[in-house]
């Protein structure tokens, strides 16, 4: 299969890789985020708060590391409507220090094909400076 071609039941097998990608974000990000979603909390942009409970910086919103890494599968199947179920367990924080920010690492691979379903299970690992932040990340995905 080729990077442009869309994943379907005849194309995909238990074990392939998906491409990987790495997803900048920065205090921009954050901001942009946090206006989106609504999320405020200062752990999210003070620095200075962040560090008073204990934190080490300012750290990305937790539902936007995870939707950060389901844009690989997205991106992968080529339609987000096809991703049917996605569920992580939240580890650890991504760290964002200004103004370098930082980036989230996002590699995918098919554990599980349905034939009968006409779907496939994608685990994913995702990273920020080689610490992982996300556990048990899984989609499924409706392949056609």
């Amino acid at each position: 299969m080729t990077s442009t071609e869309r994943p379907s039941l005849t194309t995909v097998a238990v074990g392939d890789e998906l491409p990987g990608a790495r997803y900048a974000v920065d205090r921009t990000t954050l901001v942009r985020y946090a206006g989106a979603g609504g999320d405020f909390n200062p752990i999210h942009w003070n620095e200075r708060f962040a560090r008073e409970v204990g934190l080490p910086d300012v750290i990305a919103h937790g539902m936007l590391t995870m939707a950060t890494a389901a844009r690989l599968v997205s991106d992968w199947v080529q339609d987000p409507g096809d991703v049917i179920e996605y569920g992580v367990r939240f580890t650890n924080p991504v760290v964002v220090p200004d103004p370098e920010g930082t980036a989230i690492d996002v590699a995918g691979k098919v554990g599980a094909v349905d034939t009968q379903a006409g779907t496939a299970c994608i685990d994913l690992t995702v990273t920020c400076g080689g610490r992982k932040v996300l556990g048990k990340a899984r989609a499924t995905v409706r392949l056609r």
